[in-house]
C-alpha cells in the first residue's frame, strides 16, 4: 500500500482512459491512498480521439471513476474537471454541474492567497486547435514510440531496473522539443497576467513542473501514460509534485509492485502536440 494522505488540492492530467498506454490502475491506487478536499482533472481524462477509432474502454478504466465516486462520497472532495483537445466531446455539455461535479472550460483556483488560473493548455498548440487532422496522424507516430518504450521496459523490470520514459528522454534532448516546452510555459504564463491571476496550473505537454516565471507561478501536473504525476497542495498552500514510480520504489518492494502493474509528445519540429 502506497502511504496514505490527505490533501487540500489534487491536480491530474492526461490520463488518456481508452487507450492501451494509459495507467489507469497506478492511478486508482494512488488515489486510494491520497485523498483531497478538491481534485482538479485538468483535461485529457478520457481520450475520445482513440475512443472513436480503435481504442477499448476496460473495467480499469471504469474503476478509476468509482475510485472518484468513493472520494466524493468519503471525503466529500469536491471535483472540477476541465476539458482537455482529447476530450473534446464535452464541449457539448459545459458548463455543467452535478452535486459536487463540475465540468467546465476553465477555473480559477484560490490558493493561499493567489488566484491560479487552471486550463488544460491546448489553446496554444495551433496544431490541436487548428489542424485536428494532422495532430491526431501524430497521435500516431506517438503511439508508436508508446509501444517501443512499453517493450524495452519490459526487459528492464525483467532485470530489476525502474522504468524509464524513452519519450520523455528523448523530448530533453531534442533542441526544438525545449524551445516549444519553453514558449507553451511562457505563453500560458502571459494568459494568466490577463486574467489577473498570480499562477496558472495546466498539462498537455506532458511535462510536470513547478518553477517562477517573475512574479507567476507555472506548474503542470505531466500525465498518467508517462511521467505518472500529480500536484498536490497541502493545507498551508505549499505545492509539490509527487511521481508514483518513486512513491512505489520507496513505500515497497519493486517486485509487488510490477507484479500489479498490467499493462500521448509529437517531435516538437512538427509542431504536433498529442496531450
Amino acid at each position: 500500500m502506497l502511504k496514505p494522505n490527505h490533501f487540500k488540492t489534487i491536480v491530474i492530467s492526461d490520463v488518456h482512459l481508452g487507450t492501451k498506454a494509459s495507467k489507469a490502475k497506478e492511478l486508482v491506487r494512488f488515489l486510494k491512498s491520497n485523498s483531497c478536499d478538491k481534485l482538479i482533472l485538468n483535461g485529457d481524462i478520457i481520450d475520445g480521439w482513440r475512443l472513436k477509432k480503435n481504442g477499448k474502454w476496460k473495467k480499469k478504466h471504469t474503476r478509476f471513476f468509482k475510485a472518484l465516486i468513493k472520494m466524493m462520497n468519503k471525503f466529500n472532495t469536491e471535483v472540477i474537471y476541465i476539458r482537455g483537445n482529447h476530450d473534446d466531446f464535452l464541449d457539448n455539455m459545459m458548463p455543467l454541474t452535478i452535486g459536487n461535479l463540475s465540468i467546465r472550460k476553465d477555473y480559477i483556483h484560490r490558493s493561499n492567497g493567489k488566484n491560479f488560473y487552471v486550463v488544460h493548455g491546448d489553446v496554444f498548440d495551433t496544431v490541436t486547435t487548428n489542424l485536428k487532422w494532422l495532430a491526431k496522424l501524430g497521435d500516431i507516430g506517438y503511439t508508436f514510440l508508446l509501444w517501443v518504450n512499453k517493450i524495452y521496459n519490459n526487459k528492464r523490470i525483467k532485470k530489476g531496473l525502474p522504468y524509464y520514459s524513452l519519450s520523455q528522454e528523448i523530448k530533453q534532448r531534442v533542441k526544438s522539443a525545449v524551445s516549444y516546452i519553453s514558449s507553451f510555459e511562457k505563453e500560458l504564463v502571459q494568459l494568466a497576467k490577463s486574467r489577473n491571476c498570480q499562477g496558472v496550473i495546466c498539462g498537455h505537454i506532458h511535462h510536470p513542473d513547478i518553477t517562477q516565471y517573475g512574479d507567476i507561478s507555472y506548474m503542470n501536473s505531466g500525465d498518467w501514460v508517462e511521467s505518472l504525476t500529480a500536484l498536490v497542495e497541502d493545507f498551508d498552500g505549499r505545492w509539490e509534485i509527487l511521481y508514483y514510480n518513486k512513491l512505489t520504489q520507496e513505500e515497497i518492494p519493486p517486485q509487488p509492485i510490477e507484479a500489479e502493474i498490467s499493462e500521448f509528445k509529437i517531435p516538437s519540429m512538427y509542431k504536433v502536440k498529442i496531450a
